[in-house]
């Protein structure tokens, strides 16, 4: 390790902590100092020991800008080849989603571009989307598998998504996602195909290391629940963790059977009903708001944001980061738009992209600012919390540090 990099001093910051279970956990003339990867001691800067002195000389004074934890993207698909332009042409014509999907195109448009793009050309397309997160302040990252759909492109897909954490210095957190789309070599035999996953894919990919976790759409035009149930019993074998893509199209009571698993996340969630933010809400399973591909789809019925908050459940916020419904390279425009959308407050927005994304991860270690966690930290040009999330655009992360080293 190096020792310049292990070690550091921030002072004169305001500091958002989200240390407590509500608020900002705010420290108006803060500091903090990180050894090793591990915030070892943060307050106010009058208060701050004699032991740190040696570190003085090389502190930044934040001359109070805003500090806060560094963000949690916990949805997204960001390594794929292509794009899908000509896609947002045609809904703007009056297309619709399922219409674009069912014609050819959608999912397995991308499918056919990934099959066709090797490791490194993977990796050199999918790379500037990541670094787009970083330098907007975001310091783990979630990267999904599913746009191959055949073991060799899955598993190409979730070694690149490894060496991206790698190259940026981040952590990256991988989910299989091979109940995506039916591939059109099973455009018949589905049962085949779940099988395939389940059965053969999942346990390999798994032994690879390449697997944190496993994910399903399930949707009409993606896979039913009877299908989503037989993977999740797989992953529960193997002691993998859940999450679903439910009740973004229709209500297949998709929260529900994410609770029902323990899910870490249920996402998007326009059409879940009060049945299904009771089982949330039973479950612990966090609610991950989607508000990108809401807007680009131009949906107009919207998650149950007052039953969620009623039930407790927690709400983290991600950019869904993808080829065809949400190609946003910015967690802060993803805050902005779940509380001019879906009414989050500002507070809400940034413990959903920090506390509750953490949750979504099963990453206890980070999304706060509190001794003996990480040292994932942004400073801003903002010295107000809720700055991160009325801007729209532009940069406003000054430092980004990732286990106390600096990334941007």
């Amino acid at each position: 390790m190096n020792p310049a990099a292990a070690q550091g001093l921030i002072l004169h910051a305001h500091l958002a902590t989200l240390a407590a279970d509500h608020g900002y956990g705010l420290i108006e003339d803060g500091a903090i100092a990180w050894r090793e990867g591990r915030i070892a001691w943060l307050g106010p800067t009058a208060e701050l020991p004699h032991a740190y002195d040696t570190l003085r000389a090389t502190a930044v004074d934040a001359h109070g800008a805003l500090l806060t934890p560094g963000l949690i993207d916990a949805h997204t698909h960001l390594v794929f080849a292509g794009e899908r332009a000509q896609e947002f042409e045609q809904r703007l014509q009056g297309a619709s989603y399922e219409a674009i999907a069912r014609a050819g195109g959608g999912i397995l448009a991308t499918v056919r571009a990934t099959r066709a793009a090797d490791e490194a050309s993977l990796l050199a397309a999918s790379l500037p989307r990541a670094r787009a997160l970083l330098a907007d302040g975001v310091t783990t990252l979630e990267i999904k598998s599913g746009y191959a759909l055949d073991l060799p492109g899955e598993t190409r897909m979730l070694r690149v998504a490894r060496r991206i954490g790698d190259e940026l210095g981040i952590e990256v957190r991988t989910t299989l996602l091979g109940l995506h789309a039916l591939p059109s070599e099973f455009h018949s035999r589905r049962a085949d195909y779940v099988r395939e996953v389940c059965t053969h894919w999942l346990p390999h990919l798994h032994t690879e290391g390449l697997v944190d976790a496993v994910d399903a759409f399930c949707e009409g035009i993606g896979f039913s629940r009877e299908e989503t149930r037989t993977l999740f019993t797989a992953a529960r074998a193997l002691r993998l963790p859940v999450k679903l893509h439910a009740d973004q199209l229709s209500n297949l009571h998709g929260a529900a059977l994410a609770a029902e698993f323990a899910a870490l996340s249920a996402d998007h969630l326009e059409c879940t009903d009060a049945a299904g933010v009771a089982a949330l809400a039973a479950a612990g399973t966090v609610a991950m708001l989607l508000p990108g591909s809401f807007y680009v789809l131009r949906e107009t019925r919207l998650p149950p944001i007052a039953a969620l908050r009623a039930a407790q459940v927690p709400m983290a916020v991600a950019t869904d980061l993808n080829p065809g419904t949400a190609p946003l390279r910015s967690l802060r425009v993803a805050m902005n738009m779940a509380c001019t959308l879906f009414g989050l407050t500002p507070l809400e927005a940034l413990r959903g992209v920090t506390v509750h994304a953490a949750r979504a991860l099963a990453l206890n270690d980070r999304g706060r600012l509190a001794q003996g966690l990480r040292a994932d930290l942004v400073l801003w040009d903002a010295t107000a919390p809720a700055e991160l999330s009325y801007w729209i655009g532009g940069t406003l992360a000054r430092t980004v540090i990732a286990a106390g080293q600096r990334v941007v």
